[in-house]
């Protein structure tokens, strides 16, 4: 914002005649050093700490944390008593959100810093850091929020959602006699385990064996990767019993297995694999009853094993593992020749699984996906407003972190401005977001969007915490592939607190055989709208050209 604020008094100065002036000291200048390969300098902000004393915050989007490029903030000391530059890093880089499996390599965190100048706090975002759901990294972007004393104060991640893989299985075992060979039930047992995604964030696992009695094998909090698990599978052994209690394992796993170690708002999924008749079957009923209540959805397998080999009719004990199972059954309920027979249906579980419990309903969550929430922020007087540029196929969005929560409009929010049929252009809507200052409606919100139908767009707007967000008016590019509307600062030239004008670059705007670039000016008004100048380059000067009038309110 400094460069426009002394682009517009340069030019004011040429026009006018007066002498030229700066914001900037070309005299007594302090050359203030980082590392080249870390990007030093990408951006810079002026922070004011807790005591008064005065600093200067760099982001260093390349910068290395362990083996990890993960980005992070310097903070330079502007004291004349430091010595040598007087930068610490503040390894924001280490940062990580809780129960996700994420991913912080090339996240750049740093290349986009912004300060709030009402409590000296700022935010620095990583807009590609990423986290894992099953086989997909998802690049949804993240903020740290930094008090006046460089304290760590909260995450801002608004297009981070819950993985679809965000699961606890608790696999109910058979080991009671009649299952033989016992290694085949085992062979299954590591298969389907190889299957899941497990780790924070996604699948976990338990595994209880039953019989006669019933026991926990592993609980749902003991491992958090797949080869743990797998690791402790092989070592399971069949357990026995002259009874087949299905329904107290049943029971078993849903009172307190799902409980050791379960995570609020996981799916719960059951698995019972058995081979056999319950001998508790007056058990049964109660046991899914109280299973449907809490919300567990259960796969059934029976195993013909026992009942082939003695030529047995299976009847009964197949209608015992279909009410045992989901409804509908087709999707829930398994039948297997013997034991060996387990190894043909581990793809086919394993995908019913996860395209029953694996898929969104709700359609914001997919178009968040590939977010970069942050690449762009501004921080206003209830949170902060992020710009995330790949929401909804790369047309862009804005989104909103509060204290009470995320603030995510919906898409049909920008649809008059950014109509369907554009879908395919990538407007890039949140390159870059601020707000301006208006002494009859408040504040207002701006975002840019410079690939919008190649030649760019501005917005207007207001959002609410509900939600609700309502774009007032709209500024249009004139040239394709000036990218009008990859930088805008709101201008309060008398300091009054209310905002005298909007400044929109469009620097690769092509004039005269070159790309030199335009910045557009826009002065806000109280009456019927804002009228806008618009300065070009011509030689050595900058000149005014032809004003339009545009309505904003």
């Amino acid at each position: 914002m400094e460069y426009y604020c002394f682009l517009l008094l340069w030019i004011y100065s040429q026009q006018l005649g007066f002498h030229d002036c700066f914001n900037i000291d070309t005299k007594k200048y302090r050359i203030i050093k980082g590392p080249k390969q870390a990007q030093f300098g990408y951006t810079v902000q002026q922070h004011v700490a807790a005591g008064g004393e005065k600093w200067l915050l760099v982001g260093a989007p390349y910068e290395m944390n362990g083996a990890y490029q993960t980005g992070d903030v310097y903070k330079c000391s502007l004291s004349k008593r430091t010595n040598g530059n007087g930068c610490a890093k503040l390894n924001l880089g280490r940062i990580s959100l809780t129960n996700v499996s994420e991913r912080k390599d090339k996240m750049r965190l740093g290349m986009t810093l912004t300060s709030n100048p009402k409590d000296n706090s700022f935010v620095a975002c990583g807009p590609l850091w990423s986290y894992e759901c099953g086989s997909s990294y998802y690049s949804t972007g993240i903020c740290s929020r930094v008090n006046a004393s460089f304290k760590f104060s909260r995450t801002i991640a608004p297009a981070f959602q819950r993985c679809e893989t965000y699961m606890d299985i608790v696999i109910v075992l058979d080991g009671s006699n009649s299952i033989y060979p016992w290694y085949e039930v085992q062979a299954f047992l590591i298969n389907i385990l190889q299957k899941f995604y497990i780790g924070p964030g996604q699948i976990q696992v338990g595994v209880v064996q039953y019989g006669e009695k019933v026991v926990h094998e592993f609980k749902l909090s003991d491992y958090k990767s797949v080869e743990e698990v797998v690791k402790r599978a092989r070592s399971i052994n069949q357990r026995g019993g002259e009874e087949t209690n299905t329904a107290l394992g049943i029971n078993t796993a849903r009172s307190q297995a799902f409980k050791h170690g379960g995570r609020r708002g996981a799916k719960k999924v059951m698995i019972v694999i058995t081979d056999g008749e319950s001998h508790d079957s007056a058990d049964l009923q109660q046991a899914i009853e109280d299973s449907e209540k809490d919300g567990i959805t259960r796969y059934a397998i029976a195993v013909l094993g026992y009942y082939n080999r003695r030529g047995i009719n299976p009847e009964a004990f197949l209608n015992e593992i279909k009410y045992i199972a989901s409804d509908p059954d087709d999707k829930h309920f398994f039948n297997v020749t013997d034991e060996s027979a387990l190894k043909d249906i581990v793809d086919a579980l394993g995908e019913r699984i996860f395209s029953l419990e694996g898929t969104s309903k709700n359609g914001t969550a997919f178009g968040l996906q590939m977010s970069q929430a942050g690449f762009s922020a501004h921080s206003l007087e209830d949170g902060t407003l992020v710009g995330a540029v790949g929401a909804y196929d790369w047309n862009g969005a804005v989104l909103k972190e509060t204290r009470q929560g995320k603030v995510v409009p919906p898409k049909l929010s920008y649809a008059q401005e950014f109509p369907e049929e554009l879908k395919n252009h990538g407007a890039y809507l949140g390159y870059t977001v601020t707000s301006v200052v208006s002494a009859r409606n408040g504040r207002l919100l701006v975002a840019g969007a410079p690939r919008f139908n190649h030649t760019g767009k501005v917005i207007i707007f207001t959002l609410k915490n509900s939600g609700n967000l309502t774009i007032l008016h709209s500024l249009k590019g004139q040239q394709i592939g000036s990218y009008y509307g990859s930088e805008i600062a709101p201008v309060d030239i008398d300091g009054d607190g209310i905002t005298d004008n909007l400044l929109v670059s469009a620097p690769m705007f092509f004039s005269a055989g070159l790309e030199k670039g335009k910045v557009y000016i826009y002065r806000v008004t109280e009456l019927s709208g804002a009228s806008c100048a618009v300065f070009v380059e011509e030689g050595p000067k900058m000149q005014a050209k032809a004003v339009m009038r545009v309505s904003v309110y």
